[in-house]
């Protein structure tokens, strides 16, 4: 005779108290029936009930923990559906209790650990909706004999940043430069940032890792859920398999003191040549040289109109005079000059790439609340053939043809080549590899509410990549998946969404991966328990 776990037959049980008591059942809200659901579900001693780890609506503190993790505010607006409760999690038995009530109440799971979805995926929702926070799963155990570091999902880049200085003033860890992102979802996606082109992605030094899947089932490590998971979650986006609970990274080399610049050009002091020169030499020079552009348009200050402005922020592993020794050679039309050039321990360098202010200290890196968020849209395009002068002259008119300042379009372009073109396009699921000479992301911001006037920018921003189709890959259009666009293509919500019906967006974020990462979704989640409007869906 077959038992059922304990589990199961607290779930069951929970169904026929229900159905036993259905007039004071029909009373509730859903989100009641959720609280109350948890505390059917096992709990930990000495903690308190899993409910205690939840809020919902009408609780007083439910706006504060929604919006805490909200970066994009056009997610924010009344129009946007509410999630039925928040649960910040602080065990792995509150992450188990909340997969089972959302099953057994038909509820979506959306997995938060620093809310940076371009879409915000990880906090709406078009259907009633649950959030499971993992701020509190920030623990980083750094063993520097091993040169590795074991990151929960819910750490900060910032923190992940921090704590290796603290061991360490010759190691690093290549991710992005935006320290309040959260590694769950940063990592699950790819991870680039400015030790791509020495090291590659942030997923090309993971080692290991952590997931529950939709039974509440943990796997320690990659060889328990499979090779073919632990390839899926880099870079396929973990949301789509399970909870990601832990990252285990390995540490790579940096020098005591690098070097970093910025450079400002506008149009009438050579920008169009020095961006068209770029595009030859950033992706193939020294690969411990990485400049990335950003591109936006100006008032002009002597005259009326407007112009476009190129900063070239770069990143050197290195020192000034070996710096200037390969921009000389290979870039001298930038004119770098020792003045231009910063000396800085890397934790410090990582403070510059943040836009902190110069003398800030080290400790703003583990700030992870936001103050000034505001309401944007963002985009990404890849580039695989150089742009002629003419097509750059006619992408700068364009952006301040779309630009009614102080609103604007405007691009960071980063760079490709070095370590990033050796390894193969199937080694991860991130498959951008090879043959890119740049990613552009795109840009929109405003500053104030109203749906109309988030219609006018948004219509903005489409025109404008819409402008930009001639100048970037082609069939597929690629994209990259951790700067989700909806305009690419969604499912419709439920269980529902189909191999076929996901190719609008999963062959441009996923290319020839894309049916690998199919088949590893119908093995390890062929409920398609965990779903979004881009997830990766089951094959039938």
């Amino acid at each position: 005779m077959k038992f059922l776990s304990r589990p199961t037959f607290i779930s069951i049980l929970y169904l026929i108290i229900q159905l036993i008591t259905i007039p004071r059942v029909y009373s509730l809200t859903i989100p009641q029936h959720f609280l109350q659901c948890l505390d059917t579900q096992p709990a930990d001693h000495g903690i308190g009930p899993n409910s205690a780890t939840a809020v919902i609506p009408t609780n007083s503190s439910f706006s504060t923990n929604l919006m805490n993790a909200v970066r994009n505010l056009r997610f924010a607006s009344p129009s946007n559906r509410k999630p039925e409760a928040i649960v910040a999690a602080l065990t792995e038995t509150h992450i188990r209790a909340t997969i089972s009530c959302c099953k057994l109440l038909n509820l979506e799971l959306r997995v938060r650990s620093g809310g940076h979805d371009y879409e915000g995926f990880s906090y709406t929702s078009p259907v009633p909706f649950v959030i499971l926070d993992m701020y509190n799963f920030h623990s980083i155990d750094i063993n520097i004999s091993e040169e590795t570091a074991w990151v929960g999902a819910g750490a900060s880049l910032g923190e992940v940043y921090y704590n290796i200085a603290k061991k360490s003033n010759v190691h690093a860890f290549p991710a992005g430069v935006c320290p309040k992102v959260g590694a769950g979802g940063h990592f699950s996606g790819g991870g680039f940032g400015n030790l791509m082109r020495k090291y590659g992605l942030s997923i090309d030094h993971i080692v290991d890792a952590q997931i529950m899947d939709a039974n509440g089932k943990v796997y320690r490590d990659r060889g328990s859920m499979g090779e073919d998971v632990f390839w899926a979650i880099r870079g396929g986006g973990g949301g789509s398999y399970g909870v990601i609970l832990a990252w285990k990274l390995k540490l790579v080399r940096v020098p005591e003191k690098v070097t970093v610049f910025k450079l400002e050009r506008t149009v009438k002091e050579g920008a169009v040549d020095l961006v068209h020169k770029w595009q030859q030499v950033a992706p193939v020079i020294d690969r411990d040289l990485f400049i990335r552009l950003e591109i936006k348009p100006i008032n002009q200050k002597k005259s009326k109109g407007k112009t476009i402005k190129v900063s070239f922020i770069g990143m050197f592993l290195g020192t000034p005079e070996r710096l200037l020794n390969i921009t000389k050679k290979k870039f001298p039309e930038l004119h770098l000059t020792t003045s231009d050039c910063m000396v800085k321990k890397w934790i410090d360098s990582v403070v510059f790439w943040a836009n902190y202010p110069e003398k800030a200290p080290i400790q703003i890196l583990l700030k992870r609340i936001s103050a000034n968020e505001y309401y944007w849209k963002r985009t990404s395009d890849f580039v695989q053939t150089p742009i002629s002068k003419q097509g750059l002259a006619a992408i700068f008119q364009t952006m301040i043809d779309h630009s009614p300042l102080p609103r604007r379009v405007w691009m960071q372009w980063n760079p490709w080549g070095g370590r990033m073109g050796e390894i193969p396009s199937d080694a991860t699921a991130f498959v951008h590899r090879g043959g890119n000479l740049f990613m552009i992301e795109h840009f929109m911001n405003w500053y104030r509410p109203g749906d109309e006037r988030a219609e006018k920018f948004l219509a903005i921003a489409r025109s404008f990549k819409e402008a930009m189709a001639p100048y970037v890959s082609k069939n597929p259009r690629e994209a990259f998946f951790n700067y989700r666009d909806v305009d690419i293509g969604i499912t419709t919500p439920g269980y529902n969404a189909t191999y076929e019906g996901a190719k609008v967006y999963g062959e441009k974020y996923f290319k020839g991966n894309y049916l690998r990462l199919v088949k590893v979704k119908a093995r390890f989640d062929r409920t398609n328990f965990f779903r979004s409007q881009q997830g990766i869906p089951v094959l039938a």
